[in-house]
C-alpha cells in the first residue's frame, strides 16, 4: 500500500525569511531537509508527501517548490500569500503556473481576529485561489471553525482542508467547543481534514493512545473520503516520532475501519491535492 504524507515541513534555519521554530524549541531548532525526511519516512512505505508552509513569506514559498522540483516524492507544496495585499489577485495567480503548488495557507492561527478569513479584504485574495484550482488550508483552532462554516458556504468551489484537526485542546480536555462546531463544519463536502498534529496538542508525555477519541470523532465526522493522514513532522517531534505517529494510525485504522485505510493514508491526499 502506497501512503502519501499530507503534512510535513521543511525549513533552513539560517534563511532570513525563517522566524519559527526558535531556539526555545531545542527539539526542532535546526534545518530539516528531504533527505532527513526520506530518512524517517521511507523505510515506512511512504512513498509521497504534501510540502507545507512553516514561514509566512513568499520566499519561503519560492524556496519549497524549488525542493520540490528536484525531488519525485513531493507531489503537492501548500504555500503562503498575503492574501491581504492589493496585488493578492496577481500574486495568486503567478504562483499557480509553478508545477506542483496545489494549495496556500495563510496561517489563520496567527490572527487576531477568528473571523479574519471571511472579512471583505480577503474575498478577492480567495476568488483567485478557486479560479486557480487551489485548495485552502485551514491552520486553525476551536475559535475559528465557525468562520471556516462561514467561508465553506460562501464558497462551495473553494476546497477548505482542515490542518491538524484544528487543533484541539487535548492536554486541557477540550471536547465539546471543539466537536460541536466541528460537526457543523464538516456538513460541507468541500471541507476536508487532517489526521494530524494531535499528538502535539496533547502533554508533553502522553500516550498516542490519549488521541484516540479525538480521532474517533474526526473519522465519524468526515467519514474514509474526507480524511487525510499526515504526519506534522519534524513538529511532531516535540511529542512523539514518525514511526510511533504512524504505527498508532495504521492500527487504529485496521480496528476501526480497515476498508478506508487506503484511503486515509493515500488516496485522499492524491485526490485533494491532485497528485500525479
Amino acid at each position: 500500500m502506497d501512503i502519501i504524507d499530507a503534512h510535513q515541513h521543511l525549513w533552513q534555519i539560517t534563511r532570513a525569511e525563517c522566524h519559527w521554530p526558535n531556539a526555545n524549541l531545542t527539539a526542532i531548532y535546526r534545518d530539516y531537509n528531504s533527505a532527513d525526511f526520506t530518512a524517517v519516512s521511507a523505510p515506512l512505505g511512504v512513498t509521497g508527501s504534501v510540502l507545507v508552509q512553516s514561514q509566512p513569506s513568499e520566499a519561503d514559498t519560492d524556496y519549497l517548490l524549488q525542493l520540490a522540483d528536484g525531488n519525485k516524492n513531493i507531489g503537492a507544496v501548500v504555500g503562503w500569500a498575503n492574501l491581504a495585499a492589493p496585488t493578492a489577485s496577481q500574486s495568486i495567480a503567478q504562483l499557480a503556473k509553478r508545477d506542483k503548488l496545489r494549495g496556500l495557507r495563510p496561517m489563520l492561527q496567527s490572527e487576531a481576529a477568528a473571523n479574519w478569513i471571511v472579512a471583505s479584504a480577503q474575498a478577492p485574495g480567495l476568488e483567485a485561489m478557486i479560479e486557480q484550482g487551489l485548495s485552502l488550508d485551514a491552520l486553525i483552532t476551536s475559535r475559528h471553525l465557525a468562520a471556516i462554516a462561514t467561508l465553506a458556504a460562501r464558497y462551495p468551489e473553494l476546497n477548505i482542508i482542515i490542518d491538524h484537526g484544528a487543533k484541539p485542546n487535548i492536554a486541557g480536555g477540550q471536547w465539546h467547543e471543539w466537536s460541536e462546531p466541528l460537526a457543523r463544519l464538516a456538513q460541507y463536502p468541500n471541507v476536508s481534514c487532517k489526521l494530524s498534529g494531535l499528538i502535539t496538542e496533547a502533554k508533553p508525555a502522553a500516550c498516542v493512545s490519549e488521541v484516540k477519541p479525538y480521532a474517533d470523532t474526526l473519522l465519524q465526522l468526515f467519514g474514509g473520503q474526507r480524511l487525510l493522514w499526515g504526519s506534522d513532522w519534524p513538529v511532531l517531534n516535540l511529542h512523539s516520532d514518525y514511526a510511533s505517529w504512524l504505527m498508532f494510525c495504521r492500527q487504529w485504522l485496521r480496528a476501526t475501519a480497515p476498508d478506508v485505510e487506503e484511503a486515509v493514508l493515500a488516496g485522499n491526499a492524491k485526490r485533494w491535492y491532485r497528485i500525479q
